[in-house]
């Protein structure tokens, strides 16, 4: 496989690496201070082209692909993962209906998304994160509509989305299987949304969601009844390297950060970089950063492929939110008691970092499905050889 970049990607990563420096540095902290949605800085990159990404042209998207998603997303991250995940949200958003909606529901909804409506991915619930489940919202069918009662929590872009792209059940004796998924207008009656403050990521802003007999015009289900489940499964499986590439930036921004610091300041009569303890952490976050942006380029590259990228995708958002911490928390301690200052760059990336261990399936999820994928290529592996152990 060759992950050398077309001269369009390079382009591409080149012009999001230089909307990232001038535009988005410079205010990540304000934006992070104020909590504050950075609609105006959105508008901006839609102009440069570095919004929906993966939304078809025919729609008003880019029409691009998961690689170029991740060049962008890793170039933005850099600057502030905030910002990159509010502004890459319509991916998220959107993705279940590129995958199953019909003609119909693409034109109504991807093209209110590339116009520049919000909208929110709505999987969450207070008891019902990792374990999707156990989904508590219910869809009950009268007629040509639905009736939608639950509660979402922690849902990007609640408090602003124009619409929002719930997973409900629509028989919940059914566990998983019983899972529909359906787009609801944010003014239809009985939607209630309350902001959530958080350690980092400020700049997107993330809230409830509250469902009281919502009634849904049925005509607004993707794909159909019990299909929720694998349209989150494979939203998921496209997103997810990009949230890698969040890490991949927030690494490299470390080492920038930190490789700058370590070569001014200095103790005992040197920069602390030729301390051997300071030098081999940049050594490492190097090292971390290239083994993320692989196995980024690679879970995106197989998507882009139409190949299956579930084990790619979760060994790159695994490593990738962990190295990101891992390299936050190792830039703190090289800034010293500086690293734990807001007048300091790192104390920002520290809090940013801790979420990407969290949101689009934990680190631990993550090593679940990675087991679970070794187990199914081993069982496909022993048939492949038969019972003699022979091919």
């Amino acid at each position: 496989m060759d992950f050398t970049l077309t001269p369009e990607q390079a382009e591409l990563q080149a012009r999001a690496r230089r909307f990232a420096e001038t535009v988005v540095k410079p205010m990540a902290a304000i934006y992070d201070q104020e909590e504050r949605h950075p609609h105006e800085l959105i508008v901006e990159a839609r102009r440069e082209g570095l919004t929906e990404i993966t939304i078809p042209r025919e729609y008003g998207g880019r029409g691009l692909g998961v690689m170029e998603l991740v060049l962008v997303a890793e170039q933005l991250a850099w600057a502030c993962a905030g910002f990159t995940a509010a502004a890459c949200s319509s991916c998220l958003a959107g993705e279940p209906i590129v995958i199953a909606g019909t003609e119909e529901q693409k034109q109504r909804w991807l093209s209110r998304l590339a116009a520049g409506e919000y909208a929110s991915f709505a999987l969450t619930e207070p008891d019902a994160g990792s374990d999707v489940a156990a989904l508590t919202t219910v869809a009950e069918r009268h007629g040509d509509t639905y009736v939608l009662n639950g509660h979402k929590r922690w849902i990007g872009n609640a408090p602003i989305a124009s619409f929002f792209v719930v997973f409900a059940k629509t028989d919940p004796t059914a566990g998983r299987s019983g899972i529909s998924v359906f787009v609801v207008e944010r003014e239809s009656p009985g939607i209630t949304t309350r902001p959530l403050r958080k350690l980092g990521q400020r700049a997107i802003s993330n809230g409830e969601i509250e469902f009281h007999d919502v009634v849904v015009p049925a005509a607004n289900l993707i794909g159909r009844e019990g299909d929720g489940f694998a349209i989150a499964m494979q939203t998921l499986r496209r997103t997810r390297p990009m949230v890698a590439a969040f890490g991949a930036g927030i690494i490299q921004r470390c080492l920038d950060e930190s490789l700058a610091y370590a070569q001014h300041r200095r103790t005992m009569g040197q920069p602390i970089i030729r301390h051997q303890a300071i030098g081999h952490k940049l050594a490492d976050m190097r090292i971390r950063l290239d083994a993320a942006r692989q196995l980024t380029y690679l879970a995106a590259w197989l998507a882009d492929r139409g190949e299956d990228n579930t084990l790619a995708a979760a060994v790159a958002k695994a490593f990738a939110a962990d190295a990101a911490m891992w390299a936050a928390t190792e830039a703190v301690q090289i800034f010293g008691g500086n690293g734990y200052s807001p007048d300091y760059p790192v104390e920002k990336l520290f809090r940013d970092a801790k979420l990407l261990q969290i949101y689009e399936g934990t680190s631990e999820i993550q090593r679940n499905v990675i087991v679970r994928e070794l187990v199914r290529l081993a069982g496909n592996r022993r048939r492949q050889l038969g019972p003699e152990g022979e091919a």
